[in-house]
């Protein structure tokens, strides 16, 4: 089986009023679909970011029941030419806070920033993984 990639990326959070001005406002990904009081979804790139009110999200139906919790982990890949942008777009234009910048080596950087549930979010640049 030769999977191509992972298509969406779900995070469970307490507020999608705040995770929607978080993520559609203020990072400026598209939302595709939202059912009040359960999830919000957003348009990231070729993916999708899932984000769902964990109780909600235990109640079965068309689709199994899943559920999570705690701080969660994604990175986000933006094209070496504009990873400088985007780390002045969150620190200086939106004045969210960069815990860290790492240097992986070989060229490639990535910086680490929270969302308001505390998920640590990531930027790295486009190629850190390939072969």
């Amino acid at each position: 089986m030769n999977v191509k990639k992972i298509k969406e990326t779900c995070l469970y959070v307490t507020d999608l009023s705040r995770s929607k001005a978080f993520y559609n406002g203020r990072l400026g990904f598209e939302v595709i679909g939202e059912v009040k009081d359960r999830h919000v979804f957003f348009r990231v790139g070729e993916s999708v970011l899932l984000c769902f009110i964990s109780e909600a999200s235990k109640q079965g139906g068309t689709l199994p029941p899943h559920f999570g919790s705690g701080q969660l982990h994604l990175a986000f890949e933006v094209a070496k030419d504009q990873y400088q942008d985007w780390k002045e777009k969150i620190s200086q234009q939106l004045g969210i806070k960069i815990e860290q910048e790492y240097d992986w080596g070989r060229g490639f950087l990535s910086f680490y920033f929270r969302d308001p549930d505390e998920h640590l979010l990531e930027v790295v640049m486009e190629g850190m993984w390939e072969r």
